[in-house]
């Protein structure tokens, strides 16, 4: 993991990377809004668990979250999830009933302390409201991404991720080709259905990121963006205009494992 980075306002980021051979470093982050009532959304990496952990007392202590918010429940997002349910006794889980009928897959947290939304819905975190969105793009159909009404910033889950070559602080400083060639890369891999939608559908689904105003997207995948919207939605209909992404097969695998090898 990363140091844990102040945002902006009341937000953090715990930022973490996975090396992804072949392709690049796909950033994973979580995200901490220290409200009145303090919201975790997104629990890290498996692996990550004892370095998160660490990472998210240095920013809030874990007995302060009111909620956890799971945008969805692959593992790359709930990787600390049982650890929180400890620390964290006053935390609810904020998911849909999707995400929980996956969460019991794993062991489902108890009950009374799960709060189901839908998209459109939202909580009270004290000083702010958080509504549950559904973001343009995503490869799990439970997916919430979170827009906070007073910071103005969305959350925005896997949408808009990019595979990069080296880690960055924010996504301003990334060079504006490998951004675009990062996001279509990582776009093309988790949404591969986008390339199946028509224009209106992915200009409707544009118009409402456009509606909401975000002063920031916070995506699991890619540092903080700010004032970047634009450039997002022009990133999505490059991602649905581009070639399918297919990986390699067993003769390019064993030819990886044997440059390995030899290395």
């Amino acid at each position: 993991m990363e140091k844990p980075l102040h945002i902006s306002g009341a937000v953090s980021v715990l930022p973490s990377y996975v090396q992804i051979p072949g392709l690049g470093l796909l950033p994973a982050n979580a995200y901490v809004v220290k409200s009145t009532a303090p919201v975790l959304i997104d629990t890290g990496l498996p692996a990550d668990t004892d370095e998160f952990m660490n990472a998210l007392r240095s920013v809030i202590d874990p007995r302060d979250l009111r909620w956890i918010w799971l945008t969805h429940i692959d593992q790359d997002h709930v990787g600390s999830l049982r650890r929180l349910l400890d620390e964290a006794p006053r935390a609810k889980v904020v998911t849909n009933f999707l995400g929980l009928g996956k969460l019991g897959l794993v062991g489902p947290p108890p009950l009374e302390r799960v709060h189901l939304l839908n998209p459109g819905q939202s909580i009270d975190a004290g000083d702010r409201t958080l509504f549950a969105v559904a973001p343009p793009t995503y490869d799990a159909p439970e997916t919430m991404g979170v827009y906070d009404g007073k910071s103005h910033m969305f959350f925005s889950s896997d949408c808009f991720g990019a595979i990069l070559n080296q880690p960055a602080e924010d996504a301003a400083a990334i060079a504006p080709d490998a951004l675009r060639e990062g996001q279509t890369l990582w776009t093309t891999i988790d949404s591969p259905w986008l390339r199946h939608t028509s224009d209106t559908w992915l200009a409707g689904a544009l118009d409402d990121l456009r509606r909401m105003q975000p002063r920031a997207v916070l995506s699991s995948h890619l540092p903080p963006a700010f004032g970047m919207t634009e450039t997002f939605a022009d990133a999505l209909v490059a991602a649905r205009n581009a070639a399918p992404f297919i990986g390699p097969d067993q003769p390019a695998f064993e030819e990886a494992l044997a440059s390995l090898a030899a290395a």
